[in-house]
């Protein structure tokens, strides 16, 4: 190799052949190629330019050269990764596993990501290739910008996103266009491993899913023929409207284009999730919590067969006599007699040892430091004094270990007590906050550093030090600028030996939530006495063989563990010479403690096996490295059972270098246990040594069992030598009481000594349970008198004494009864080869409970430019091998941008940190692969429907009169005439006889007032003083209409009872232009108006209702005239498609001759047209007697008269809202004041001004501008205040609406208006529905009963029982009475499939009676089929007599407390939900907004989401308000949420940017026009994931 680099020296290459040469020396060192391949690709690179070359030049000796360049970043580079869990055995094994998975190929789906969510490193150059496997075939359309999907039709910046119209989705394929086509990404991935396979046999699977999967809907109820995909702009929302009324839908969206990729790829992850288990399902457990307490007992699994463990006892310590008395004596000697020996020697960045420190300086400095803390801190004003016995931190840089060990010895001196911690910066590093608690609970005040330490301390604008997150004031000393002391000074004696020498912190960080000293990330300080330093430097001299002179080569961090019980106080004790490897040098140099031993021909080396590692890597070094001096190779993490790897490569190596087999010496250790057991050097017994090959299986079950050596399942372990001289071991159980573990039994290792800690500093409780443990036999007594201490090592005990141990506490995980340990989960992540995907050292594996189990969470760090789908495919194999080797499933694997996972000062995982930023939605990932599927095991069991068991209704209805169940129905109060004496309009049937009544009895009376702010903001007064934009009279009111009849008859010749479609904004327009329909007999219909900036989306929906309504003219104002002219309106609508327009801003002077009468009051009125929450457009049939109906009951139900005023804020196009807007005020003669909810958009203080203004006592909204004022003035209520707003004159605040009341809303704007004067009392809600606008309302009287709430169990409500429950229950959910029931109403709750009445514990379909319920549906063909259903239903059992009207909503009756006006007990309504929405899922029914409003809690960036149903799988759609980058963080917490509140695994989760979910104009969800865009590629996401 060496021959062959010296030959390519003199090549002139150009720079891209450099750098592929650097790449193919990088992946020879890293071991990714063999040195065959690597000289055959070398010599292939080289070829053209050695023939075109003749002479060879020689490279400047001034700059190194290229191959040098590139050896030194390939050494750099390998020196980043941790290779510490490499092992080949385990590799072997992975790549044996994973090709058994190769006979089966399953497809999986590729999570779909818009190319700017990519990091830097994952962006691509544009394509023009035409890949199979691409994304998305359509381009960028320019002009599709204007017609995209988003409520808030913004374009995006991203370069990559589509936004495609959501509008006529079936007319034709999206075109391509040439304008540039937008990057593709990789779509679909093979899951057959190893290697890729053709993709032909994809595209065939992938088209053969596409044409036999049909997207079914459900049925719409208006039974249209004529089939159509639109857009209908309502409020903000731009949803598409179905009016099909088959199944199916036409042949266009059913097309394989149309249908789109996303179809297929749910197809794909059906199939996948079809394929069999590896093992079946355990049984399903009833939905019960204590049920899913714990998954069961395996009867199969190994139990420990062996006798009863004894404690093992270590060699009698025998002490040599020369040794000093304590670690002082040990100074002094060293000091005095020896005081030129050099003590530490410091390598510099360049690899010379230039820095060193004899005995003789040590001793000086050492009694100078002590002198200075004893007496001359606390001299100065204001500065406390430190006192033996007070702790003083130690804070040195790891490149310092001089400062630092006269900063820790110069402690000893003075009898202070030294507690070593990193030096703070103000980088990632994370745990700074508990270190800094930790010197709080230690009352230190003082903290000692050095010159150039303290320099590069962040500083204040004053030049103080900054105060450290978390940390307490401390005074900051500088070891290097102490001044002399007196020459006969000594320091004090000391009162005791058994008092602190020194505190080691450490940060407890668990991997799960099962096995936890304390709370997860919080920092201890173990408390180690001068005795225990005393005795731990005695047992290491004896176990070690430590001798005075020796030089010992340390590369570990010398403030804690192994390196400070090794370099700093052993070395001292027994005055050896130490030569110490920063850090920072080895990345650059990592053969340099090699060379160190050889120069120095060192006897002892401290290393992990990291460093052996990286060592066989620099492989250009070796020549010159001689190890025959090292007699005692100290392994660090020996107690790593993936440390074996390393240790035999080393030895393979360098055996020829004069290493012996016997120097190499594995330890165990723990900060609480101090050494635990360490390997005698020099001892060839083969007693000394041992190894076995374990099955790993039986070691997750806490057995050790023997298995063969070529098993995929194994796990070697070598021995980390015997127990420690003069120590006592025992093993005990890891769980419950410290029982004896057997012999063939795992459990945790205990250490009796001498020597170790004593105390976590001020944690008496925890304290206790480490450092105090006593055994206990089978039958419950003590193993004997001592006390132990945990060292937090799992582990056995082998013959001889032997300590063999397989992870630690820290790292244990408990998956379904058996444990896992993370160090063996990322051996066999990282035996996943080719490693070109991540980063070997930065992974972490932790654990986190899920559904009352614990999961397994990998994450890792992606190298930067990793193509997306290859990295899902080694995500794939990462998922199989650790299935097969392990038999446990990944929950989640998440790939996170390179230096993004928060570090420790020392440069490793912070895992504490990284687990709680992956809980808390703050990690952002890269790449996420979720599977919950396969890891969510212990759901409860599915609920069977058993058709060949359906009880009949009658047999269920004889079953509630036994037990003495309540039918639940409940109804208003009896209508009677004499209810309105005094109202001469009571005579009157038709709305248009009460109209010109009051036009001839009260002509000045003011009807409507219309209101705007737009004149009222001038300069900087706030809030608007809102301004009249239009008033008008009755008779004013009436003349109007008259005109407006004439206009119809002469100008647009329409006959009585033709169709008129009404398109004007929300005002007084639209009120006169319906009376004047009425005046002449014609029907209006009214339509919301096409939106001015979004024509295109919105006006076929406006062409549809005219066309299905069969509207014979369009009745509106010169402006929306001119908007239907517009060119971008006739690109969407031939203008000659329209009927006639007629203009009512030009209306004719003549006199309506006489105002037209329906012969019968059963005669249409008007029709009602409405978009319900799934989607279909419904239009019902008012009668003249309904609406006049209606009118009455609000009259009756909120005491409306002439002299009382009511604010409306509504959309007054449908529904109970039309009804306030255009006819209540005209029945019972009060005035209303009129808000368009679009003032309420640009200002929203706007409608509570003019509630202020008028002193108005009932005022109506929607959910829309209810939200709109809470989150537009949640913190402006102090200034409206200020200015006067007063909300007290509110009686009623009443929320129109055809859903579950929003508690949650309507309590936020209760308490942030409850400043201003609102009443808690005056926000109800209302609700009405297609069959029946009104069922109830709020009261308006003063005996009004207060608004009802329950809680009711949601796990009842599933199986559609309604069992109540006390607040603050789990699974409860709280719901409120939607109303009270208007005057002449009747409700029923039927079971909506058996028909028989429901009692009120059941949950059934609301069903209503009352003289203003519609008179059904509208279609084209007078199709009458669907009325007797909807309209005309009979009970099975209880009142078989009367006619209801089925309402299609869930809900229930109960009976209250509250007593009516009529002295009667009050029954409330509670409205639970569409009937049509709800989710079936294993067998029972959920209702969406339950499932969302736990995925809105999951994480604060999610501001809106909706969920549906797909081929039986959840679909999440959520809104990310916040960074694309924060796209993937969403994807685990909402699976989360989901099954641990609901018992439902997410299939898949869609993130998308706000404002894509469509809402209706009353603020509902639009959940099935959202699965139609999301199945036609329509939403742009963010991010598709789907959950395996």
């Amino acid at each position: 190799m060496m021959m062959a680099e010296v030959d390519t020296l003199g090549l002139q290459v150009p720079e891209d052949v450099r750098l592929k040469l650097a790449e193919l020396e990088l992946e020879l060192s890293e071991g990714d190629i063999t040195q065959k391949g690597y000289e055959k690709k070398r010599q292939r690179l080289l070829q053209p330019y050695s023939r075109a070359q003749p002479a060879k030049e020689v490279p400047s000796p001034s700059e190194p050269s290229p191959q040098t360049s590139a050896q030194r970043r390939a050494q750099r580079r390998l020196t980043r990764e941790d290779n510490r869990y490499h092992s080949e055995i385990r590799t072997e094994a992975v790549m044996q596993a994973l090709a058994q998975h190769n006979k089966k190929i399953p497809v999986m789906p590729l999570p779909s990501k818009r190319t700017s969510v990519n990091y830097h490193g994952q962006q691509k150059p544009r394509d023009s290739r035409q890949d199979s496997s691409s994304d998305d075939d359509s381009v960028y359309d320019e002009d599709a910008a204007s017609r995209n999907f988003h409520r808030g039709a913004r374009a995006r910046d991203s370069g990559a996103s589509s936004s495609s119209s959501f509008s006529d989705v079936g007319a034709s394929p999206r075109q391509h266009s040439d304008r540039g086509e937008r990057p593709h990404s990789a779509a679909y991935v093979k899951y057959q491993i190893p290697g890729n396979t053709s993709r032909q046999a994809l595209a065939d699977v992938m088209q053969s899913s596409r044409l036999s999967q049909h997207i079914s809907q459900p049925p719409d109820v208006t039974n249209n023929a004529k089939s159509s995909r639109h857009a209908d702009r309502v409020g903000r929302g731009v949803p598409s409207v179905r009016v099909a009324g088959n199944v199916g839908m036409d042949g266009d969206t059913d097309s394989p284009r149309n249908q789109g990729k996303v179809a297929a790829k749910i197809q794909q992850l059906m199939n996948t999730l079809k394929r069999p288990k590896r093992k079946p399902l355990p049984e399903y457990f009833q939905d019960d919590d204590h049920a899913l307490e714990a998954p069961p007992a395996d009867p199969n699994a190994p139990k420990p067969e062996g006798s009863t463990l004894t404690p093992v006892a270590g060699d009698q310590l025998v002490v040599p006599s020369g040794l000093p008395r304590n670690l002082e004596a040990a100074l002094h000697r060293y000091g005095s007699s020896t005081y030129k020996a050099l003590a530490v020697t410091v390598l510099d960045q360049n690899g010379k040892p230039t820095v060193n420190l004899t005995y003789g300086k040590l001793l000086s400095k050492t009694l100078k430091v002590a002198y200075h803390l004893l007496n001359k801190v606390g001299t100065k004003g204001g500065e406390s004094p430190i006192k033996p016995g007070d702790r003083v931190a130690l804070v040195y840089p790891n490149n310092d270990p001089i400062s630092f060990i006269i900063g820790f010895y110069g402690c000893v001196m003075a009898a202070v007590v030294p507690v070593p911690v990193e030096v703070p910066t103000s980088r990632r590093d994370a745990g700074g906050q508990g270190v800094g608690f930790m010197l709080g609970s230690l009352n230190v005040n003082h903290a000692l550093t050095s010159e150039a330490c303290l320099k590069g301390l962040a500083k204040t604008a004053s030049g103080e030090i900054v105060q450290f997150k978390g940390w307490p004031r401390l005074a900051w000393l500088s070891t290097d600028s102490m001044s002399k002391m007196p020459k006969d000074w000594q320091p004090p004696p000391k009162a005791s030996e058994d008092v602190p020498c020194y505190v080691e912190v450490k940060e407890i960080q668990s991997r799960s939530d099962t096995y936890t000293t304390g709370k997860d990330g919080s920092t201890v300080g173990v408390t180690v006495t001068r005795n225990g330093a005393l005795g731990h430097c005695r047992t290491l001299t004896v176990a070690c063989n430590y001798t005075e002179g020796e030089v010992m080569v340390c590369v570990l961090d010398f403030k804690r563990d192994v390196g400070l019980w090794h370099g700093i106080l052993c070395s001292v004790f027994n005055g050896m010479h130490v030569i110490f490897i920063p850090y920072s040098l080895m990345k650059v140099d990592p053969a340099s403690w090699m060379k160190m031993i050889t120069k120095y021909k060192a006897a002892v080396g401290v290393v992990k096996s990291r460093d052996m590692h990286w060592g066989l890597l620099a492989q250009k070094d070796h020549k010159d490295v001689n190890f025959s001096s090292l007699r005692f190779l100290l392994v660090a993490d020996g107690a790593n059972p993936w440390s074996l790897t390393s240790c035999d490569a080393f030895l393979n190596a360098f055996q020829s270098k004069g290493l012996k087999p016997e120097s190499i010496c594995p330890c165990a250790s723990s900060s609480e246990a101090l050494t635990v057991s360490v390997r005698r050097p020099g001892r060839t017994s083969s007693s000394a040594t041992g190894r076995g090959i374990l099955s790993m299986q039986g070691l997750s079950h806490g057995v050790v069992r023997v298995d063969t050596e070529n098993s995929l399942t194994s796990l070697t372990l070598q021995d980390c030598g015997q127990v420690m001289p003069g120590a006592v071991m025992v093993v005990v159980k890891v769980d419950g009481p410290t029982y004896l573990c057997k012999t063939d039994e795992v459990g945790e290792l205990c250490v009796y000594s001498n020597y170790t800690g004593v105390k976590y500093w001020g944690l008496q409780g925890i304290t206790s349970n480490t450092f105090q443990v006593q055994p206990l036999n089978g039958d419950g007594q003590l193993a004997g008198d001592r006390l132990y201490v945990r060292t937090g090592l799992l582990g056995f005990l082998g013959p001889g004494g032997l300590v063999f141990v397989c992870g630690s506490k820290e790292g244990l995980m408990q998956i379904s009864n058996r444990r896992h340990n993370t160090d063996d989960i990322i051996a066999t992540v990282l035996a996943v080869e080719p490693m070109k995907f991540i980063y070997r050292g930065r992974i972490a594996v932790f654990s986190i409970e899920v559904l009352k189990d614990e999961r397994i969470v990998i994450i890792a760090e992606q190298r930067p430019d990793c193509p997306e789908e290859e990295s899902f495919q080694w995500m794939s194999r990462v998922l199989q091998a650790v299935d097969s080797i392990h038999q446990v499933g990944v929950y989640c694997l998440a790939l996170v941008p390179p230096n993004y996972l928060p570090k420790t000062p020392l440069g490793g995982i912070h895992l504490h940190e990284t687990r709680k930023k992956f809980l808390d939605g703050s990690l952002h990932p890269a790449n996420v692969l979720m599977c919950p599927h396969t890891c969510v095991t212990n759901l409860p069991k599915p609920r069977e429907h058993r058709p060949d068991r359906d009880v009949t209704p009658s047999a269920v209805h004889v079953g509630n009169i036994v037990q003495g169940a309540r039918m639940a129905w409940a109804q208003g109060r009896e209508l009677s005439m004499a209810d309105e004496e005094g109202d001469g309009s009571k005579k009157h049937q038709f709305l248009t006889e009460i109209l010109k009544y009051r036009a001839q009895t009260t002509p000045d009376h003011n009807l409507f007032t219309l209101l705007n702010s737009k004149h009222g903001q001038s300069g900087k007064a706030w809030p608007p003083q809102v301004q009249v934009q239009l008033s008008i009279t009755c008779s004013q009111l009436h003349k109007r209409a008259e005109r407006i009849g004439c206009l119809l008859m002469e100008k647009g010749r329409l006959n009585s009872g033709a169709h008129v479609a009404l398109l004007y904004p929300p005002g007084i327009e639209l009120i006169a232009a319906f009376y004047g329909c009425l005046y002449v007999g014609c029907v209006p219909v009214t339509i919301r108006p096409p939106h001015p900036q979004n024509v295109s989306t919105t006006l076929p929906t406006v062409k549809m209702i005219v066309e299905v309504s069969k509207s014979a003219a369009i009745l509106t104002n010169a402006n929306i005239v001119k908007l239907l002219r517009a060119k971008e309106a006739i690109a969407v609508v031939d203008p000659k498609a329209w009927p006639p327009v007629l203009d009512s801003d030009d209306l004719p002077k003549k006199k309506l001759t006489a105002v037209y009468k329906a012969p019968t009051p059963e005669m249409l009125c008007y029709l009602d047209f409405s978009v319900s929450t799934t989607g279909m457009l419904a239009g019902v049939k008012m009668s003249h007697a309904a609406a006049t109906a209606l009118c009455r009951c609000i009259k009756l139900q909120c005491e409306f008269y002439l002299s009382r005023e009511a604010c409306l804020c509504l959309d007054p196009y449908s529904g109970l809202g039309f009804a306030l807007w255009s006819l209540a005020s005209i029945y019972s003669g009060h005035h209303s004041i009129l808000v368009p909810p679009s003032e309420v958009e640009a200002n929203p203080a706007v409608w509570l001004t003019a509630v202020s203004q008028y002193k108005v006592r009932d005022t109506f909204c929607s959910y829309g501008v209810m939200d709109l004022c809470t989150r537009g003035l949640g913190t402006s209520t102090a200034t409206l205040k200020a200015k006067g707003l007063n909300l007290s004159c509110v009686r009623i605040c009443c929320v129109i609406a055809e859903e579950r009341p929003r508690i949650q809303l309507t309590s936020s704007f209760t308490k942030l208006f409850g400043d201003l004067g609102l009443s808690y009392r005056a926000v109800s809600t209302s609700f009405g529905c297609r069959v029946n606008i009104g069922i109830s309302f709020p009261v308006g009287g003063a005996a009004c009963p207060d608004p009802t709430t329950v809680f009711v169990d949601l796990r009842a409500l599933r199986n559609d029982r309604v069992t109540l429950v006390e607040k603050g229950s789990p699974h409860s959910l709280c719901l409120m009475e939607s109303g009270k029931l208007l005057p002449g109403v009747k409700v029923a709750i039927a079971n909506p499939e058996t028909r028989g009445q429901c009692a009120d514990s059941h949950l059934g379909e609301i069903w209503v009676s009352s003289p203003h319920n519609a008179n059904g549906y509208f279609t084209i063909y007078g199709d009458e089929s669907l009325h007797p259903d909807h309209f005309d239903a009979r009970l099975a059992t209880g009142d078989t007599q009367s006619s209801y009207a089925r309402t299609g909503y869930l809900g229930f009756v109960r009976r209250t407390e509250l007593t009516q006006s009529d002295g009667g007990r009050h029954d409330a309504l509670f409205v639970v939900g569409s009937l049509d929405e709800t989710v079936m899922l294993r067998g029972m029914r959920f209702h969406p907004i339950d499932i969302e409003t736990s995925v809105l809690r999951s994480h604060r960036k999610i501001c809106e989401c909706a969920v549906f149903t797909w081929t039986n799988l959840l679909v999440v759609v959520v809104e990310l308000d916040g960074n694309e980058n924060e796209a993937l963080d969403l994807v685990p917490l909402v699976t989360n949420a989901v099954v641990e509140e609901h018992y439902l695994i997410v299939g898949v989760v869609v993130v998308v940017d706000p404002g894509v979910i469509p809402i209706n104009s009353r603020g509902e969800k639009q959940r099935m026009h959202l699965r139609d865009g999301f199945l036609a590629d329509q939403l742009d996401p963010i991010y598709v994931a789907y959950n395996m």
